[in-house]
């Protein structure tokens, strides 16, 4: 992995996109295609991507298919350069999901986070009845469903974040809705035997998006940092992408749940004082931390797949010249600052 600075949107996809010899060994494993529903988002491409430099690394004979509403055309030249046959339908549609190709392995990212404040019909529809919809018609696959560590609640800090043993105790109709897309795969795990993954994520960080990015900019824009929700937990988004192909050959019935993230429970007072040296600008902190955040244990699942390749200094490093040299964003604050669970 680079250790150099990240200039374009290619480079930084492509650092994105490098697989592990260990993925092409455990997608070696499988027999048959790889499905991506919902491959339009923000880390949907770069998974896609991966997956087929995996396939192409280890001589493996796998299709790459991705799955959404529509294909912006940038993703839509990206993803068909990198070999990625796309097809386009709306997932809430019984219909169109029944004519949808059996494929046995599955990466489920559809779903809805922001926005759902103001309109918390549309998330429970995308978060509950879509993953019921996806869940029967692939019962007989191999099913990796991308879910969220705030389901468990706030944790105290001092814990060391929820395990996966730990009750869920969800705030706010997002995280609800989040319970309801793993209790539909649920069912048809105990109704049909289907093998699932429920990949519970703290959070993904690209250098266009995140929680690591919202802090470095109001650091180099000179803007108060909010300490209040002091702690979070985060990787990059190459090791998230690594981890979900390779949780496909971990998919069980009852499901398996990992939590996924970085190590390190990360201060957002020290994420803040660390650009200020990057940037060189002083930055203004306001407010007091919390005794609790939304936090997660990822042991186990370092257990299985080792340390993330990408260690924090170097994502805070990615990141300060990212935005120094006024790289491009997707201007979507994480809201990370959030506590009540509205979004």
């Amino acid at each position: 992995m680079t250790a150099l600075p990240i200039d374009t949107e290619d480079q930084l996809e492509a650092v994105l996109s490098t697989p592990t010899p260990e993925v092409s060994e455990d997608l070696s494993k499988l027999t048959g295609d790889i499905l991506i529903l919902g491959v339009g988002g923000k880390i949907g491409p770069s998974l896609a991507q991966m997956a087929v430099r995996a396939i192409s690394d280890g001589g493996l004979d796998k299709r790459v298919i991705g799955v959404d509403y529509v294909f912006p055309d940038e993703t839509r030249a990206r993803l068909d350069d990198a070999g990625v046959e796309m097809v386009q339908c709306d997932l809430l549609d019984w219909e169109a999901v029944a004519n949808l190709a059996g494929i046995e392995n599955v990466i489920f990212m559809a779903g809805m986070k922001f926005g759902t404040d103001t309109a918390a019909h549309r998330t429970w529809a995308m978060n509950v009845y879509m993953p019921g919809i996806v869940a029967e018609r692939f019962h007989d696959s191999r099913i990796v469903v991308f879910s969220s560590g705030n389901i468990y609640g706030l944790a105290p800090v001092l814990s060391g974040g929820s395990t996966e043993s730990d009750e869920v105790n969800p705030q706010g109709d997002y995280a609800q809705s989040v319970v309801g897309r793993e209790r539909m795969f649920e069912y048809a795990s105990d109704k049909y035997g289907t093998r699932v993954l429920q990949f519970r994520l703290n959070y993904a960080i690209d250098l266009r998006y995140g929680v690591l990015l919202d802090v470095a900019e109001k650091v180099y824009n000179k803007q108060p940092v909010d300490v209040t929700m002091g702690h979070y937990n985060c990787i990059w988004q190459g090791d998230v992408n690594a981890w979900a192909l390779r949780s496909l050959a971990l998919a069980e019935a009852p499901p398996r749940i990992l939590n996924v993230t970085g190590p390190e429970i990360v201060s957002v007072r020290w994420v803040a004082k660390r650009f200020g040296e990057l940037l060189g600008v002083e930055p203004l902190i306001e407010g007091c931390e919390s005794s609790s955040a939304f936090l997660n244990n990822a042991a186990e699942a370092a257990g299985v797949f080792g340390y993330p390749r990408v260690p924090l200094d170097q994502m805070l490093q990615w990141i300060a010249h990212w935005v120094e040299i006024g790289a491009p964003t997707l201007n979507k604050p994480t809201h990370y600052e959030t506590r009540d669970g509205k979004f």
